[in-house]
């Protein structure tokens, strides 16, 4: 609500009107419309007159109808969650429910302004970027773990895969000896088996396994690559070159993975990929299960919930074909 009762009281004492705007922080059109009803209706400032007061003086037309029906908004915080939601189409079946109860609704800047304000007013989270079960980022941690082998008597690097929901944050994680292609498949093909769903958009780095081309438009991706998102009726976007808050859930995630999973297992041993890999998963389902810090529950319990929105899983898991040109 704007300050009427301080532009009353300051236009009393005979301050310019870009004056007034600039102490009450609102604009001089506020300013001049306010100043023109208390001409037109020959006021005279009382200390004693409450805001509330003043403004249905002033505006009568601009009070609340006892008619209008207040949307509930608990059920559209809920639903704006959902993959394709606005408030525009809330607002549409608001203003529908209303018609059939013969009640008066508010307009779309007034539905959108209270759901804002009862969201900042009740801490819920505005900042929804991510639909549940709509994108799945993945990317190769820069840190690497390492396998010993006693024949050769040297350490083999082990590089770590990490695949993340960003709506819930929950994440998978797996090493393998390679950043192949093979590797790159299978680490997709397990991460969606965790999950025990599919999600309707993949955003990749842009590394050679999975995108043969970068483009700023139409990047081109590799042929397999394609295949398995077909498969698994996913989308494949690749983040955009230098452009890492394309896929900022995975990138944040690898740098607490690197602390939480491999760091806390520097100090052992492994001498299979399997060995390791168990302890990692060990690692991961406490990591999962960790409190958020900001927020109550933990990425398990957000998953709990993000995880109905995920595409079922094919029949099959995707096996890897691998392509050749042949020449006679």
């Amino acid at each position: 609500m704007d300050k009427y009762r301080e532009i009353f009281r300051l236009h009393e004492q005979g301050l310019s009107g870009r004056n007034i705007a600039s102490s009450c922080g609102c604009s001089r059109n506020t300013v001049a419309k306010v100043v023109e009803r208390i001409q037109e209706l020959e006021l005279i400032f009382s200390p004693n007159i409450s805001e509330k007061e003043l403004a249905t003086i002033l505006f009568p037309e601009r009070k609340e109808d006892e008619n209008r029906k207040r949307p509930d908004y608990e059920y559209i915080h809920r639903e704006m969650a959902k993959s394709g939601v606005t408030l525009k189409l809330l607002w549409d079946e608001y203003c529908e429910s209303c018609r059939l109860s013969g009640e008066i609704p508010y307009m779309y800047t007034q539905f959108c302004l209270y759901y804002r304000e009862w969201a900042e007013l009740t801490k819920a989270t505005m900042h929804i970027h991510h639909k549940p079960g709509e994108k799945m980022e993945v990317d190769w941690a820069g840190q690497t773990m390492f396998l010993r082998d006693n024949l050769a008597r040297e350490d083999i690097p082990v590089y770590i895969f990490v695949a993340v929901l960003p709506c819930s944050g929950y994440a998978y994680v797996e090493g393998f000896v390679s950043r192949n292609l093979e590797s790159w498949i299978a680490a997709h093909v397990n991460a969606y088996r965790y999950f025990g769903g599919t999600t309707r958009i993949l955003v990749p780095d842009n590394l050679k396994t999975g995108v043969v081309k970068t483009d700023w438009y139409t990047p081109a991706i590799h042929r397999t690559y394609q295949e398995m998102a077909e498969h698994y009726a996913t989308a494949v976007i690749p983040a955009r070159v230098r452009k890492p808050k394309d896929k900022s859930s995975v990138e944040g995630t690898v740098g607490i993975v690197s602390t939480w999973i491999i760091a806390a297992l520097r100090k052992r041993q492994f001498f299979s990929l399997t060995e390791l890999n168990t302890a990692v998963l060990e690692k991961l389902d406490a990591f999962n299960s960790m409190p958020f810090q900001k927020k109550p529950g933990s990425r398990q319990d957000a998953f709990e919930e993000e995880k109905e929105y995920l595409l079922p899983l094919p029949k099959q898991p995707y096996e890897l074909a691998t392509w050749k040109v042949a020449t006679v």
